[in-house]
């Protein structure tokens, strides 16, 4: 299982994309939280639609031809299916990983197997610093953390 709100689907994306796909392999499955119109609603910049999120990511995928299967589920809050849902894997970045601990917390709470976590470095844009949706949105950097101001 893999979470966010991709908007816009940027470098530090795919990279966590690219990592779920490679550690499900081709027998494997990845589930994709993506968030909520609502729950996105949250973030101080503003973000577009499920749908045209949603089509990006398809996009995204399809295009790199992976064996594994897939699915793309609405994320309503921090945890979505992630809580009860059976599966091994959460691949978060390093501003995510407190809600994979948390995750494992509540499911050991409701006696379920905790998963395992695999956390992938953030991807730097040119300055060093962190490429994100903020940043992005802000004009400070394009999807590829090239600086633009």
């Amino acid at each position: 299982m893999v979470g966010g709100t991709f908007d816009p689907l940027h470098d530090g994306h795919k990279r966590l994309l690219t990592r779920s796909f490679e550690l499900a392999g081709p027998d494997g499955y990845v589930v994709i939280g993506l968030t909520s119109d609502s729950f996105a609603s949250r973030k101080n910049h503003p973000i577009r639609p499920f749908a045209l999120r949603k089509l990006d990511l398809e996009r995204y995928i399809l295009s790199h031809n992976y064996s594994t299967g897939w699915a793309v589920e609405s994320l309503d809050d921090r945890y979505g299916s992630a809580i009860d849902a059976d599966f091994d894997a959460l691949i978060v970045s390093e501003e995510t990983l407190p809600v994979a601990v948390e995750i494992n917390k509540l499911r050991r709470e409701r006696r379920k197997r905790k998963v395992d976590i695999h956390q992938i470095s953030c991807v730097l844009a040119e300055d060093g610093h962190w490429i994100s949706s903020t940043r992005i949105y802000l004009g400070e950097i394009d999807i590829h953390g090239h600086l633009l101001k």
